[in-house]
């Protein structure tokens, strides 16, 4: 099994249509598309709003065996409520997620530059209390949670560590689950994002990556990446660009399994 797993976050984009989708396809049929050409896609759109079953069983259906959702956290819990008060919350995140069966990846909790080591308390509260069925990967935008502390922290729960190309913060290379979850967000003060275009000249740093990546595939790590908008202009070609950096084919892979 390959285990480079390489998308884009979100899918549903009416200015890929032309240069990536087919110009007069109609928006129900992106995904199916999209599955079609990438095996796993991160989902943004749970980071504003639960969506209702129907709408996850229908992604599920739309797309072969072998694809993979990773999911984001609801805003409510990483960024208004901070990870108190929020068990509600987290288990009708988990329960609409848990639909997509086989076909789930990770789970995404992104913080914002706000929420510092300060909370660290709370942050290993909550892991412990996540259930063990599910695999999650932590993104922070503070520096002060890098530290040797923090890293033991995910790495006892095997959580990873997200490594993001982004202004926030320097590019990470700690390690501490059985997988690796990379996000190429890019500076959207820089890229526009909405040109169905590259804007931006990666080649150099996807090379750099590439390399990196490239260190943990020989051993048992699975990697999940996804590009941003913002990081080229176009992440299609990111994807494409870096499938041949690596030399591996990205299409009909399956999900790591729990345990």
């Amino acid at each position: 099994m390959n285990k480079v797993h390489l998308g884009t976050i979100g899918w549903s984009y009416d200015f890929w249509k032309g240069p990536f989708y087919p110009p007069k396809m109609p928006s129900k049929d992106l995904l199916a598309y999209y599955s079609t050409r990438f095996g796993t896609v991160e989902v943004d759109s749970t980071f504003y709003r639960v969506p209702n079953a129907q709408t996850v069983v229908s992604w599920k259906e739309q797309t072969p065996e072998g694809f993979c959702f990773s999911l984001k956290f609801p805003q409510i819990i990483t960024h208004i409520k901070k990870l108190q008060n929020c068990q509600n919350e987290t288990d009708t995140f988990l329960n609409r997620a848990s639909l997509l069966g086989r076909k789930l990846g990770p789970l995404l909790l992104q913080f914002p530059p706000n929420f510092g080591a300060t909370e660290f308390a709370e942050l290993e509260s909550y892991l412990q209390k996540l259930p063990e069925a599910y695999h999650y990967a932590v993104e922070v935008r503070n520096k002060s949670w890098l530290t040797p502390e923090f890293y033991r922290l995910l790495n006892h729960y095997n959580v990873a560590l997200v490594w993001a190309d982004s202004p926030h913060l320097p590019h990470l290379s700690e390690k501490t689950a059985v997988f690796l979850y990379i996000r190429w967000e890019g500076n959207r003060k820089v890229v526009k994002g909405n040109l169905g275009k590259i804007e931006v000249d990666r080649k150099a740093d996807l090379a750099e990556w590439a390399q990196k990546i490239k260190s943990y595939l020989e051993g048992s790590t699975e990697v999940f990446g996804f590009f941003a908008k913002y990081f080229s202009g176009y992440p299609p070609s990111d994807i494409s660009q870096l499938e041949g950096l690596l030399g591996t084919d990205i299409r009909q892979q399956l999900p790591l399994e729990k345990g």
